[in-house]
């Protein structure tokens, strides 16, 4: 709606990015999801909506509140859009640390399973499906 805000879209999820200098567009913005939702007979779940402020390293003190018209919308400091994780000051540590955990808990499925005695051509097959997705 407002010269600035981007909408971005992608199966069922939608991200609105207001930058800072348009910060009071915001709930407007939300407003005209929601009415784009009713308008086509869905229902946006404000439930499950996040709200994130990127931040520079010089506001880590500041706390900004954007006024919203949908209740339950919860601030968070990070989010995953469309398998990235991404963190208030945009830094790569949180994506970083969600891969490992991810590779970690594979690894130690297949121990688990060569332990057990899978045969290594089926523990080849698996590692094969689970990291090419």
């Amino acid at each position: 709606m407002h010269v600035g805000n981007a909408l971005v879209k992608f199966a069922d999820d939608t991200y609105v990015i207001v930058p800072a200098v348009n910060s009071d567009t915001s709930a407007s913005e939300l407003r005209h999801v929601q009415d784009w939702a009713d308008t086509n007979n869905l229902q946006l779940n404000c439930l499950k909506s996040k709200e994130i402020v990127f931040t520079g390293r010089g506001a880590r003190n500041k706390t900004v509140t954007f006024p919203s018209p949908c209740l339950g919308i919860s601030q968070v400091r990070s989010i995953t859009a469309l398998g990235v994780v991404l963190n208030d000051k945009l830094t790569a540590e949180d994506h970083v640390s969600s891969i490992l955990t991810s590779c970690s808990s594979s690894l130690y499925a297949l121990r688990v399973l060569r332990h057990h005695g899978l045969p290594d051509s089926s523990l080849q097959d698996l590692f094969a499906l689970r990291f090419s997705q």
